[in-house]
């Protein structure tokens, strides 16, 4: 065994070492990354990006580094065999008492085992957890020899890529790119892998899902139901609408005519105030009226967004598939889901759910349904947006204060009422399944 033997054995060995590097890097490398390293003037990187832009030239650069593997695999173990076994067959015939023939077996058969134990340990195994936890450097570093690679197999590459591309149409299957995308699923699991890692707080973990979520949020989930509204009427008084302000805690308040499903505009308090200390006297409500959008109760909350940013308005009216007026939705009702509700020295927070000393928890019946399941155990699933309005489904009439009874395995208690709707319930949560289990 000559050292160029094992010279030419570690050079193999590195081949499969950079192909492998170089797959697994330019896959887990963040395509927003090397965008801005190019904007920088980083001359790999602006070589990268276009491969991480196009799905096509991304597929030729995979495919080049599974070449690369390919070939650097099957070679080391053909000169591996051919060398290594040769020179190990005369002692498996000394030590073992073999013919030549079995010897050689034993000894192509020992050799195999090695080489495929070093290939995969320091081949595979190793550069591809240092290319998932470095992606980007070894993504720049890897990639003038993969353009070098994507030159010398680019006959390679097209007969490969093309037999396949045939295979999967004989299939009936479509054509897979590789493509830096992903599932907001799949986002928030890579979110949770962050925080488990140790690279978000809990409370940026949450910030994260929420705003994924935000896409999934409606402007009716989101809006303060047409009952809760405080709005002024159309009528109002200059004097009666001066009281109203000075005593309103909002900023806004929104004016109908003859009843809320006839919102015609809003009026600010700061507008309000401003014209009676530079007056002296309070202005008539048509004065001060403005605009206010209309915007369906489906529109998700992402676009709800874009609606208030081009209307240069903070607030609209939800209204359902026949026109009626649900409620408003303001901006800070869409800041509240991403950062949670705010309060301040004028507005005080809605009621918020609580745990109680006995074990129980008590929620609000306008508490979001899908917020429920953090303090119940129970995953509550329904048509309703809010726990009041799945509870009465699930009772299928109107309830009193004091009833009992059970929401999808959990113990529910209307606490109290605000006319037919239930403002607040006491719920037991239901354990979870171990704890089930061991009783």
């Amino acid at each position: 065994m000559s050292i160029s033997t094992w010279l030419i054995i570690a050079v193999l060995l590195t081949l499969n070492v950079f192909y492998v590097a170089a797959e697994f890097a330019v896959v887990g490398v963040r395509r927003s990354r090397i965008r801005q390293l190019a904007q920088e003037g980083d001359a790999l990187a602006r070589g990268l990006l276009p491969f991480l832009e196009d799905p096509r030239r991304l597929d030729r650069y995979i495919a080049a580094s599974q070449i690369g593997i390919t070939l650097s695999s099957l070679g080391l173990g053909a000169f591996g065999q051919a060398t290594l076994a040769g020179d190990l067959a005369p002692y498996f015939a000394h030590w073992g008492d073999l013919q030549e023939l079995a010897a050689l077996s034993a000894a192509s058969a020992v050799v195999l085992a090695f080489l495929t134990t070093l290939q995969v340990l320091f081949g595979e195994l190793v550069p591809k957890a240092i290319a998932l936890q470095h992606p980007v450097p070894l993504a720049l570093y890897t990639y003038l020899p993969m353009r070098w690679s994507l030159w010398l197999f680019a006959g390679f590459i097209a007969v490969l890529n093309g037999s396949g591309n045939l295979f999967l149409r004989l299939l009936g299957l479509p054509q897979s790119r590789h493509q830096h995308i992903h599932t907001p699923e799949e986002l928030e699991l890579l979110i949770a892998e962050s925080r488990d890692g140790g690279l978000l707080e809990p409370e940026e973990q949450q910030r994260l899902h929420q705003a994924l979520r935000l896409s999934r949020r409606t402007a009716r989930q989101l809006m303060v139901p047409r009952r809760s509204v405080v709005a002024l009427d159309a009528r109002t008084s200059p004097a009666e609408l001066l009281r109203q302000v000075a005593q309103s805690p909002y900023t806004r308040l929104p004016v109908y005519q003859d009843s809320i499903e006839q919102i015609i505009g809003m009026v600010q308090t700061k507008e309000v105030a401003g014209l009676f200390v530079q007056r002296g006297q309070p202005p008539a409500i048509e004065e001060v009226l403005q605009p206010i959008p209309r915007v369906p109760s489906s529109l998700s909350a992402d676009r709800l967004l874009t609606v208030l940013r081009r209307e240069r308005v903070r607030q609209a009216v939800v209204v359902d598939e026949f026109g009626g007026m649900e409620g408003i939705v303001t901006l800070e009702d869409v800041l509240a889901e991403l950062v949670g509700e705010m309060g301040d020295e004028f507005k005080e927070l809605g009621p918020q759910p609580a745990r109680l000393a006995d074990g129980r928890v008590r929620l609000p019946g306008l508490l979001p349904l899908d917020q429920a399941p953090a303090w119940t155990g129970v995953e509550w699933r329904g048509e309703a947006d809010t726990v009041s309005g799945h509870i009465l489904a699930v009772a299928g009439r109107f309830l009193e204060a004091g009833e009992k009874l059970d929401v999808e395995g959990a113990e529910v208690e209307v606490e109290a009422l605000d006319g037919h709707t239930i403002a607040a319930v006491l719920v037991r949560p239901r354990p979870p399944l171990q704890a089930r289990e061991e009783t």
